[in-house]
């Protein structure tokens, strides 16, 4: 009876299986990690440029134009005129509201850009731009 093991040439390819199947594991693993900070990094903007949307309910005649930074990330925000055709004395007027965020952190630079519409605010007699 004679017994018989794997040769030489088996046990090389399996190991080159095993190494290219480990591989692909921890390049799948690592891309996870690195969507996975992406995904925050994108959140993180997302709930910055709700809270500055948040932060007027209207804008003024002259519009809203405005530059910041918070914690890494850079927004502005732009106005104009929105036309909707619809005249009249009770008519308020409309202002497009253009957000953008932008960001270097993460695995590559990103940016999110939201478009809204505003009404406009309408000063009242004697009242004063503060």
């Amino acid at each position: 009876m004679r017994e018989r093991g794997f040769s030489l040439l088996e046990l090389l390819v399996a190991f080159a299986i095993m190494a290219m199947a480990l591989g692909l594991l921890y390049r799948m693993a690592g891309g996870s990690a690195r969507n996975t900070t992406d995904i925050v990094v994108q959140q993180q903007a997302i709930w910055l440029a709700e809270s500055i949307l948040a932060s007027r309910s209207n804008v003024l005649a002259e519009g809203w134009n405005e530059d910041g930074e918070f914690s890494g990330y850079k927004w502005q925000v732009r106005s104009s005129p929105f036309a909707t055709g619809v005249q009249g004395p009770q008519v308020i007027p409309l202002h497009s509201i253009q957000l953008a965020v932008t960001w270097t952190a993460g695995s590559r630079p990103g940016q999110l850009v939201l478009t809204t519409l505003m009404p406009e605010r309408k000063l009242r007699s004697g009242e004063v731009i503060r």
